[in-house]
């Protein structure tokens, strides 16, 4: 306890530092105030906040901090921002000319980010109409009468206006605050449906008589246990040995130094598991009949109890996982760069055969973090089969914890940073808090 107590106050003592949890701390509040500013022409008392409970929604809605079940000027939260990024990484891997304007430096960057905010307008423009028509459906009773002319065109524009200002609310904490901005803002609207998800889990136990607090204590440590093992996840590394040749440059002698290529086992983060729920919303998009519809493929794809929904998903995650892992992580170039370097992996001669032998370790470890990662995908299912309350169930994991705990493990690694620069302790005695950073860098 003492130990932590000088943590703090260390951290308090570095200005820097103390500015930078302060400008977080303040957006992330304006962040939250912002999901409970209900849209022009709705009664907040009549607006049903269930209909977006599960599946994709349920997804979007946990984003956003359940401004998209409030019906809130927020209520596309940063995703349509996300959508866009993921679409300018993907070209800018894809497309020849989109990587020469990215190898530009400073400016190629600026250019990208531009259009990617010009994409944000064009994606939320076109989610704020769907989102119109998803309130008419289901919140047609919240309408006011008298305003219900004005709501399509008054709600795409407070909508968009609304995504645009939560993205430069990212983009003011990246560079004033603390951490990744999009991810803190996703990070918070995940924890922001915690306490209610407690509450529900806590009196539908409750009611159950003898052995629900139990029962609750026991669910309460398994998630502890499976924040645990996605820690190892997020972290897991292989390390491959390098050596650096020798080189004499007049009488200094440069190189001879031993060193590691860290290798991640889940190299593709949080992408395939956002890859999945999307493709497997689009076949119950075409099958529903109407919102409320859930017969035949739709309930399949929507089913997260469903065991054929399960065997998709996983399959879906597993595919994608070594399908993004070979976008972002490219072997040639890594040998290249070591043969440039005079270094080299010993027993293998540089060139193709390095590549081929990064390339070959890169898949044996790609495997089985992708298994685990699948295994993540489908936990909530197992947790709703078990008898966990539909909202709690996301927390056992999927996307919201995994973006949890990477995010959670990126924000304290900058702290220690910051206390190992000023020769203080880190935040934890043995070994420094390792983050999600890769050879490549990845959206969220």
């Amino acid at each position: 306890m003492k130990k932590i107590i000088q943590t703090l106050k260390n951290i308090w003592s570095i200005e820097e530092l103390k500015s930078k949890i302060i400008v977080t701390v303040l957006l992330m509040f304006v962040f939250r105030l912002g999901v409970h500013i209900v849209l022009p022409g709705l009664d907040p008392t009549k607006i049903d906040t269930q209909t977006a409970s599960g599946g994709a929604l349920g997804l979007i809605d946990a984003f956003a901090g359940g401004a998209f079940s409030q019906a809130s000027i927020f209520a596309l939260g940063i995703m349509p921002y996300i959508s866009a990024s993921i679409f300018m990484q993907l070209m800018t891997i894809l497309v020849p000319q989109m990587q020469k304007v990215q190898k530009e430096g400073d400016s190629g960057r600026k250019k990208i980010n531009q259009w990617t905010r010009y994409l944000t307008v064009i994606v939320t423009v076109v989610q704020a109409g769907a989102y119109v028509a998803y309130v008419e459906k289901m919140n047609g009773a919240a309408m006011l009468t008298s305003f219900s002319p004005y709501f399509p065109f008054t709600t795409t524009i407070l909508l968009t206006a609304g995504t645009l200002f939560v993205m430069w609310l990212g983009e003011k904490i990246t560079d004033k605050g603390l951490g990744n901005g999009t991810s803190l803002i996703i990070m918070v609207g995940i924890l922001g449906r915690l306490p209610q998800s407690l509450m529900q889990e806590w009196a539908a136990k409750s009611n159950r008589g003898g052995g629900g607090l139990l029962i609750f204590i026991i669910e309460l440590a398994v998630l502890v246990a499976i924040i645990m093992g996605l820690i190892v996840l997020v972290q897991g590394v292989r390390k491959i040995p390098v050596n650096y040749a020798k080189q004499i440059v007049g009488n200094r002698q440069f190189g001879g130094a031993r060193q590691f290529l860290p290798l991640k086992v889940n190299g593709a983060g949080v992408m395939p598991i956002i890859f999945a729920q999307a493709i497997m919303f689009l076949p119950t998009l075409i099958s529903y009949t109407n919102f409320e519809s859930k017969n035949g493929i739709a309930r399949i794809f929507a089913d997260p109890k469903d065991p054929w929904h399960m065997i998709i998903y996983a399959v879906i995650v597993v595919g994608f996982t070594f399908l993004y892992t070979a976008l972002i992580f490219n072997p040639k170039q890594i040998a290249d760069d070591l043969k440039r370097n005079n270094g080299f992996i010993p027993g293998v001669k540089p060139g193709q055969p390095t590549a081929d032998y990064i390339g070959s370790v890169m898949d044996k470890i790609t495997l089985p973090g992708a298994v685990l990662l699948a295994v993540v995908g489908i936990l909530p299912g197992f947790a709703q089969m078990l008898g966990v309350t539909q909202l709690f169930s996301s927390f056992f994991g999927g996307t919201s914890l995994l973006i949890m705990v990477g995010v959670i493990l990126d924000t304290l690694q900058q702290v220690e940073t910051q206390l190992l620069m000023r020769q203080y302790d880190g935040l934890m005695k043995s070994g420094r808090i390792q983050g999600r950073q890769s050879l490549q860098s990845t959206t969220i």
